[in-house]
Parts: C-alpha cells; sequence; structure tokens
C-alpha cells in the first residue's frame, strides 16, 4: 500500500481568484463546508494581504476550521504580507503561512528585475521572520515555501536546491514545487520534482501545485506523486487561472485506481462539483472526465454493447469507475446515432419498461439507423415511436378488419390480404386459438410456440392501451417470428399480434 498523500485544496484561493465574480464571504462559508466534508487536509483560504474583504474571509474561515483541518493563507515573501496573514489565522487550531516567490531565472529577470542571489535572500529573511513571528505567537504554525515558475528552473536547479536547503533550515517544513505555467510533458517536471526530493532533508514534505495550460496537470500531479511529492495541492472542478489547477476530482479518483488509500470521501464527489459549478458560473462541459454529461455517453455500437453487458461492474468495457463511487447515481447514457447497434435499442426500450428481444432489436436497428442519419442523435422519445409502430403496427399484406365472438369458441374474422377481403369463422379454446385455426382454413399457417402478456400503466402513445400481447410464432417456411400488439382489449392485442407476425412472414 503507498503512503496516504496529503490533499491540499486551492478552490478558495486560485480558484475564487480566477472567477470573473469572486466570492462572497456567504458563498466561503459554505465551500468551505463541503470542502470539510469531502475529507480534504488542508485548505488554502486566501491572499489576506490582497483586500479587507479577502482578510475578513480569511479570519472568518480560519476560526471556523476545527482541529483535524489544516488553515492555509498566503503572503508574498515581504513583511507586511506574512503579519496580514499571521493576524488572519491567529485564532485558528491547526494554521499554516505560505510565502512564495520566484527562483525562475526568466522571471527573476523580466518580472522581477532581480539578480538571483538577492530573491534567493529575500526568500530566506521571508522565512526567517514568519518562523520568528509564530514562536511570538506561541503557536504551532507551520510554514510552507513556493518556488513560483519552478517548471521553468531546470536551468539553474542546483541554485535552486541549494536555496531551498537553506529556506528549510530557517523554517519551512513544506517545499511547494509549482508548474506555475504548464510548458512542457509531464516527466520533465515530474523529474525535477525527484531531484529536490532526494536533495532536501527527509523531514520536509514535497508539495506540487499544476497548472493545465497544455491539459496535462492531472497527469504531473500524479506522476509527481509517485515520485516523491506528498502534498497534492488541487482545485475542485479544476478551477483556477487561464485553463486552471489540477483537478481535484481527477487526481482523487486516479489514486483510488491506483489502490492508493485516501482520506478522501469519493461519494461526495459529484453533488459537491455540481454545487461549485453553480456557484462559481463555470458549467462544467460536456465532455469533463467523471462529472461531465456526457462523461457516461455512448454512441458507437461497439462501446454501448460493451457498456451495457458490463454495467454492474467496478471497471465499465468503456469507463474508469462505477459511478456511484463518486456519487454520481444517473446510468450511463445509451444514446442512438447512425453508428449505434441493437444493443442500443434493447437496451433504451428495456430502460423505458417496455418488453423488448434481441431479434426485435435487430429488426429495428436500420430502420433507425436510416432515420438517424438524417436527423442526427434520436431522442428516447424517438425510439419509443419507433418500437410501436415497428412492433405493434406493422405494415404488409395483411389487415385486420375485425374480429368478433360469435357464440362461446367461435368467431369471425374479417381481414385483407393484398386488397382482397377474406372471410372466415375460427373456432378454438379462446380467441388466439380461434383467429390461428381460422386462418389455417385460408392457408395461412403460423404455429404458436410462445405467448406472453403484459399489462401496461396508463395511456400508452396516446392509445389508452391497457395490453400488450407477445407471440413467437413459425411460418410457412419456418421462420421464427416475434411479434407483439396492444390494446385495450386483451382478445384483440392478442389477434393483433397475430397480424403483425403474418406480415413479418414469408408466404
Amino acid at each position: 500500500m503507498q503512503r496516504k498523500p496529503f490533499f491540499y485544496d486551492i478552490t478558495l484561493r486560485d480558484g475564487n481568484q480566477s472567477l470573473k465574480k469572486p466570492w462572497s464571504l456567504e458563498e466561503k462559508l459554505l465551500i468551505f463546508d463541503k470542502i470539510v466534508a469531502l475529507g480534504i487536509d488542508a485548505i488554502e483560504l486566501g491572499f489576506p494581504a490582497s483586500s479587507e474583504m479577502d482578510f475578513v474571509a480569511c479570519k472568518t474561515l480560519a476560526n471556523k476550521a476545527d482541529e483535524k483541518t489544516l488553515v492555509s493563507v498566503l503572503a508574498r515573501a515581504n513583511k507586511n504580507d506574512i503579519d496580514k496573514a499571521l493576524d488572519a489565522i491567529k485564532d485558528a487550531k491547526k494554521g499554516r503561512l505560505h510565502t512564495f516567490i520566484t527562483l525562475s531565472p526568466f522571471h527573476m529577470e523580466h518580472v522581477l528585475n532581480k539578480k538571483a542571489d538577492e530573491v534567493a535572500n529575500i526568500a530566506l529573511e521571508a522565512v526567517e521572520y514568519a518562523n520568528q513571528k509564530i514562536k511570538e505567537m506561541n503557536k504551532n504554525f507551520d510554514i510552507e515555501f513556493s518556488v513560483e515558475h519552478f517548471g521553468d528552473c531546470a536551468e539553474n536547479l542546483d541554485f535552486v536546491i541549494e536555496t531551498l536547503n537553506k529556506i528549510a533550515k530557517a523554517g519551512a517544513t513544506t517545499i511547494n514545487l509549482p508548474n506555475t505555467v504548464e510548458r512542457y510533458r509531464p516527466m520533465v517536471f515530474v523529474e525535477m520534482v525527484k531531484k529536490v526530493k532526494e536533495s532536501l532533508p527527509n523531514y520536509i514534505t514535497i508539495s506540487v501545485h499544476n497548472h493545465n495550460d497544455l491539459g496535462m496537470a492531472t497527469a504531473t500531479t500524479i506522476e509527481s506523486y509517485f515520485a516523491g511529492a506528498n502534498q497534492l495541492e488541487c482545485c475542485l472542478n479544476g478551477l483556477g487561472e487561464r485553463a486552471g489547477n489540477t483537478d481535484f476530482n481527477q487526481v482523487a479518483v486516479a489514486l483510488h485506481n491506483c489502490k492508493v488509500e485516501t482520506n478522501i470521501d469519493l461519494s461526495k464527489i459529484y453533488e459537491t462539483s455540481l454545487v461549485i459549478s453553480q456557484m462559481s458560473k463555470v458549467k462544467i462541459y460536456e465532455k469533463a472526465p467523471l462529472i461531465g454529461p456526457e462523461a457516461l455517453a455512448h454512441r458507437s455500437g461497439i462501446h454501448q454493447d460493451g457498456a451495457i453487458k458490463t454495467k454492474e461492474m467496478y471497471f465499465g468495457a468503456y469507463r474508469p469507475i462505477h459511478p456511484d463511487l463518486i456519487g454520481r447515481y444517473d446510468d450511463e447514457k445509451i444514446g442512438f446515432t447512425s453508428q449505434s447497434g441493437k444493443t442500443a435499442i434493447y437496451d433504451i426500450i428495456k430502460a423505458l419498461k417496455y418488453p423488448i428481444t434481441i431479434q426485435e432489436s435487430i429488426r429495428l436497428t436500420p430502420i433507425a439507423k436510416s432515420l438517424a442519419e438524417k436527423k442526427g442523435e434520436l431522442t428516447n422519445e424517438e425510439i419509443l415511436d419507433l418500437y410501436f409502430s415497428e412492433t405493434c403496427n406493422i405494415k404488409g399484406d395483411f389487415e385486420l378488419i375485425s374480429f368478433k365472438p360469435i357464440e362461446k369458441g367461435v368467431f369471425g374474422l374479417f381481414f385483407n390480404y393484398k386488397n382482397e377481403t377474406k372471410e372466415v369463422i375460427g373456432m378454438g379454446n379462446g380467441p388466439l386459438d380461434a383467429c390461428l385455426n381460422g386462418l389455417k382454413k385460408l392457408g395461412f399457417k403460423i404455429e404458436l410456440s410462445h405467448y406472453k402478456q403484459y399489462s401496461l400503466d396508463g395511456d400508452t402513445k396516446g392509445s389508452g392501451a391497457s395490453a400488450m400481447s407477445e407471440i413467437f410464432v413459425s411460418d410457412a417456411k419456418n421462420n421464427l417470428i416475434i411479434a407483439r400488439a396492444i390494446d385495450t382489449s386483451t382478445a384483440l392485442a392478442n389477434v393483433k399480434a397475430v397480424f403483425n407476425a403474418l406480415n413479418l412472414s414469408e408466404f
């Protein structure tokens, strides 16, 4: 079993600062509760020096947190920010001061306009100052230091490691390595993380904070964990600057699939994601992994067949988890397009609580495909219309006109065959038997091998039908025919099913 990762949530800071309308205190309180309920280990509350509103929010949330949840606040590497940050969390039961500065050659030269040694001294002095202030407060808080733009530090990595060792001695116990802008493949960053891990004291917690500019933040975070990083900085729904931060949902579930134990209550992921989407006004895009509306959709016939056959298993043929792992209880969506097959028809009709056989779905598939080629994806309502029209009202050479009782066991049957009216008296042990015997007299012999009746709830497609008959018959050429029909009368439903069977038979 792998060591437990330490999840550090940045939704209230990175996520919030990227929104078109940042959250109010009331909204932050609600989100804070959702994060705690997920079982996340630490929560970055915000950046107290950025505004009075953010300071008040950080202070309120810090006071609300219990002794199990570590709360952290961000501060630039200067005394004013550090003082403001510590003031905001001074009453927290379990707190952290998180300070940062870049050590990237590009950023130091073009943004800070400072020499490397000068920046290293600023970082060291900030950590020393924070450590001293915490001691004066008589608090058991810890310090996290972030190397902003660590992903751009490949060319001066030895200098970075040397500086981080000094920062560790000055009092930082968590070293965060951000991929502030994702530029390269994950393993370039991961190898840098591994080298830092090997170069710092064992008591130092290595953290990663990855942005998603090239869409690989989840992969980079997961592989960084396996390379030695223990703290994983993630954001609910992948919110954050530009293309966002590492998506917490994806990381938590991926680690679960890798048999890594966590403190996360995975069953709350889906509900929380919907809440965060609503509150952030950032829609969950339809193909979003795990939580997107289309994340459980299958339209290829091959995929649909596999999905349906493995729908009760944890690993589906075409899905990474069982949806209820994350509290998602909507079924896998089977959408019928021109790329779909018989299994989709079968599953859709079954899900709508109507009987259907695989043979019937095979017969319906080319008709549905033809319609889908013109219209695109068919709705369940359209599939159901097709089901009723093509199984319960089959057009052909035979057309029932009437079927009426004459006396017990005797019935009069009137129908058209190739536009010629036929009339016959049928006798038998019931309406169905009498109908079949009457047809035999006229040379239309079909043998009944199976019969079943279904009770339908309420109105069916506006017909007022309350009964459905299903029959299996063999025609003169020994073809097995499956037919059904609906009517308010059970007897008439049986006879209609026979005529539907006749229109599918060969004579």
